[in-house]
């Protein structure tokens, strides 16, 4: 059974930094792109960040690229984003997800087959 499991989320001001970490397990670390969704309140899901299984290729947002930095560390199992420059619109639940083969498009979540549960962004101005 896979699992996704976030966390490190929280509450920072905006100007603030935050690194998310997804931790898998039931799936092979190489087997995998990885993708970091976001949802805020009364909107849809949508794509923030895509990792390719070696962790050759990322793929980001326009809103949020030269702030985000999606990475992987396949020892570990783990994909993190690293986020910067954090701005009040970066408010939302932030889900990892896990897709078994390459996505036609990397942000979109359709693509995807596993789901985390999500963690929690609150950015204040």
């Amino acid at each position: 059974q896979v699992q996704l499991v976030e966390s490190g989320g929280g509450s920072v001001q905006a100007g603030g930094s935050l690194r998310l970490s997804c931790a898998a397990s039931g799936i092979t670390s190489t087997n995998y792109v990885g993708g970091w969704f976001r949802q805020a309140p009364g909107k849809e899901r949508e794509g923030v960040a895509g990792i390719s299984s070696g962790g050759d290729y990322t793929f980001y947002d326009d809103s949020v690229k030269g702030r985000f930095t999606i990475s992987r560390d396949n020892a570990k199992n783990t994909v993190y984003l690293q986020m910067n420059s954090l701005k009040p619109e970066d408010t939302a639940m932030y889900y990892c997800a896990a897709a078994r083969w390459f996505p036609q498009d990397p942000l979109s979540r359709g693509d995807y087959n596993y789901w985390g549960q999500g963690t929690q962004v609150t950015v204040s101005s």
